[in-house]
């Protein structure tokens, strides 16, 4: 077991084990592990027993084998050089360990606001307090007056309401293929500038697909994705590549099986190639069984299968093009077998070259057909060899990534590939996404290593793709991209995305190719490990941090209402006109509710068009707090001038009702002022939130029942008059007018509007 190895302990490893430890390898048979949760190199790397000199990444030290990883291929032995915290994936639990997690944007906006508005009220209360005392009013009716203030002042039902939007938003994204494991997490995502992903499995589907093969003296394109077995070869006929997937088909040991892919994504790649072409290996197999296997060796780099077919025995070979031409003594071509010459040699190896420049893996195939009584060897049968045509195949991009990436720089938004595969793999799959250009640069690990930190920062800002890189490389380049203030999302699947998922100000893992580790690490699982999923979840952390500013905004506004008319009623010496029962069944009762439908309000067109907020903005412009203050002085005015109307000094509890009504009809009014900043009400659609127009409705029930029914005892309230209620929406329906007035305004004169 794991926890007994010690080290210099000597391992036994066969195909489809884990690695328990980091160990160095001894003994190599056809030996291949699949390290892609460790590395993110999405295919399977051939292991060696030969040294390795110089510093290395993990990915290239093909002479080890690594804790957590897979043997896909192959076997052998080797001895233990590292245990538990000391392993690679130690090292990476012990960077995890090490991080913690920085507060949200939101979670600091709303802390300063919480201090700001704490400070303003004990101000506000000790002025009311001084003011009364000064007057000789009761010093005990003035304390109470000015708890009632403070309990006007405060917006108790806003830590609820923003509890209860965050919940929202996380249902929504929970339909949108996103699930949150941290709510605040969800308004994060509104303000992230920059997104670093992993390439396998997020930017690409992690599943091998042949795009093109070279037989007969022609490149052929194959269309298709995946391993799906649907795709064409274009401009060919069958007989161009028929015993070119013949031998892809039989010489592997790959099997698809009901749908299921079992084997190595090379292999299987293979097979579904040659499924494209409607050749089936159980079929084959009939024709051509197997009697004799020669298995892939990371020296010879080749594998070779025996068939006999009817009296004759044929090897079928493939392996890397290099060794398999050099191997070969003829070329297959229309039908024909040609004697190989040194300059069609070449030109084989050219295409080799040209097809691998576009990142594709390739393969050579070839056959022989042997005499008889041959020993089954790879000295005798992997010689005078006929070449075939070449495979090359790729871990295709997702097809919607490409706009997705147009729609992250349409919104100011970057993205950052993190990968460890080959500088001309990350290369090509950046090309052909769109996130760079031919001509720029791509970094790698070792880079990376020869950089100073004021050097390395300055790369940061303009190199969009960083190739073989290491976890704490990851690490390194989360920091250094919040160091300018970037907001940094960071995806991955792999063990060694981890520690960048944790140190990044939103980890988003892959619920499907992705690691329990990666998980655990995260702030956002994708279900379906699309990276336009990230996206979508991206407009709606901006719509619910939208959402916020508009609820915020409501309450703040409408108990500064309710603080200036105790506050200038106190001032002028008039009664109060609002007393403590009054004021909380307005913050807790009618302003609940319709706050809360604001959280649920359609997201504004163009939301995707603007740039992200910075972290550090503040939650209202100045344009907005200017506008709370009119709002808030309107409110005071319209209430108060009611309130002396109804003469206070004789009939004080009507004209106090008269005031709560007023006060509560303003918010309501109020509300709808607040669901854009930019747009007319009339533009949005009066109706666009029928949760809104179901709240105002139900709050104003509310509001007549304890009024006309006994809670009226209660709340110290008398009936109203349908003329009464007729100069209550008169005026409560300013504010209203005044918000719709200051848009139209605003947007004659095109008036930018601060985010």
């Amino acid at each position: 077991m794991a926890k007994d190895l010690v080290l210099g302990d000597i391992i036994r490893l066969e195909e489809g084990e884990k690695i328990p430890a980091d160990a160095r390898l001894i003994e190599v048979i056809s030996l291949e592990t699949h390290e892609s949760a460790l590395t993110g190199e999405s295919t399977s790397v051939a292991k060696e027993i030969s040294e390795i000199k110089g510093k290395k990444s993990i990915a290239e030290q093909s002479n080890m084998v690594f804790s957590g990883t897979v043997i896909t291929r192959g076997r052998g032995k080797a001895i233990v050089i590292r245990t538990g915290m000391r392993t690679e994936i130690g090292r990476i639990a012990e960077m995890m360990q090490s991080e913690e997690k920085e507060q949200t944007p939101l979670q600091l906006t709303l802390a300063k606001l919480g201090k700001l508005l704490g400070i303003a009220v004990i101000i506000v209360c000790i002025i009311v307090f001084l003011t009364g005392l000064l007057r000789g009013n009761n010093a005990v009716e003035m304390f109470k007056s000015a708890i009632a203030l403070a309990v006007a002042a405060i917006p108790e039902g806003l830590p609820a309401v923003v509890t209860i939007t965050l919940a929202l938003g996380v249902t929504r994204l929970v339909r949108k293929n996103a699930l949150i494991r941290k709510l605040h997490s969800v308004e994060t995502l509104g303000c992230t500038n920059v997104i670093c992903t992993d390439k396998t499995g997020t930017l690409t589907k992690d599943e091998m697909t042949v795009k093109e093969i070279f037989v007969n003296n022609k490149l052929i394109k194959v269309t298709g994705q995946g391993y799906s077995t649907e795709g064409l070869f274009l401009d060919s006929k069958p007989g161009d590549y028929e015993l070119l997937l013949r031998i892809s088909s039989l010489c592997n040991n790959a099997s698809i099986s009901n749908e299921k892919i079992l084997g190595d994504p090379t292999e299987t790649a293979l097979l579904v190639c040659a499924s494209k072409a409607s050749l089936s290996r159980e079929e084959l197999e009939q024709e051509f069984p197997r009697i004799h296997e020669i298995p892939f060796d990371s020296e010879r780099k080749m594998m070779t299968t025996i068939h006999q077919n009817k009296n004759k025995e044929i090897a079928f070979v493939k392996g890397g093009p290099k060794q398999v031409i050099d191997n070969c003594s003829f070329y297959y071509e229309n039908g024909k077998i040609i004697k190989l010459t040194k300059s069609k040699k070449d030109e084989f190896l050219e295409k080799n070259r040209e097809m691998a420049s576009k990142a594709l893996r390739v393969l050579a195939m070839a056959f022989r057909e042997l005499p008889e009584k041959v020993k089954y060897s790879s000295e005798t049968l992997e010689k005078n060899l006929v070449f075939v045509g070449l495979t090359g195949m790729i871990d295709p991009p997702r097809a919607e990534i490409k706009d997705a990436i147009k729609l992250c720089r349409k919104a100011g938004i970057r993205v950052i590939m993190l990968t460890g595969d080959q500088r001309t793999t990350a290369k090509a799959i950046g090309i052909q996404i769109g996130l760079i250009n031919k001509d720029e640069k791509i970094i790698t690990g070792m880079d990376i290593t020869e950089f100073s930190d004021t050097e390395f920062d300055n790369i940061v800002k303009d190199v969009n793709i960083f190739a073989r890189i290491s976890p704490k490389d990851k690490i390194r380049i989360v920091d250094s991209l919040k160091k300018y203030g970037n907001v940094v999302a960071m995806t991955g699947d792999g063990v060694n995305d981890a520690p960048a998922l944790k140190k990044a100000d939103i980890g988003i893992a892959m619920g499907i190719t992705g690691t329990d580790v990666s998980k655990e690490a995260s702030d956002i699982i994708l279900t379906d490990d699309n990276f336009a999923s990230i996206v979508n979840a991206i407009k709606e952390g901006r719509g619910i941090y939208d959402n916020i500013k508009k609820f915020v905004e409501y309450l703040l506004s409408s108990n500064l209402g309710e603080i200036l008319v105790i506050f200038v009623a106190m001032l002028i010496g008039m009664p109060l006109p609002l007393i403590a029962i009054h004021i909380l069944w307005i913050n807790l009762a009618t302003d609940g509710l319709p706050a809360l439908a604001l959280s649920v309000d359609p997201a504004e067109p163009g939301i995707m068009e603007r740039k992200p907020r910075k972290k550090d903005s503040k939650i209202f412009s100045k344009n907005v707090v200017l506008r709370m203050m009119a709002v808030g002085i309107i409110m005071c005015v319209g209430t108060l001038a009611l309130f002396k109307l109804y003469d206070p000094v004789n009939n004080l509890v009507y004209a106090q009702t008269m005031a709560f009504s007023t006060i509560m009809m303003f918010q309501m009014f109020n509300v709808l002022n607040c669901r854009s900043e930019k747009n007319s009400l009339f533009k949005i659609g009066i109706f666009s939130n029928k949760y809104l127009i179901g709240a105002i409705v139900i709050s104003i029930l509310l509001q007549v029942i304890v009024i006309y029914t006994p809670l009226a005892i209660f709340f110290k309230t008398v009936p109203l008059s349908l003329v009464d209620w007729i100069y209550i929406i008169l005026m409560s329906s300013t504010v209203l007018i005044f918000g719709e007035t200051i848009k139209l305004i605003r947007n004659k004169i095109n008036k930018p509007i601060e985010d």
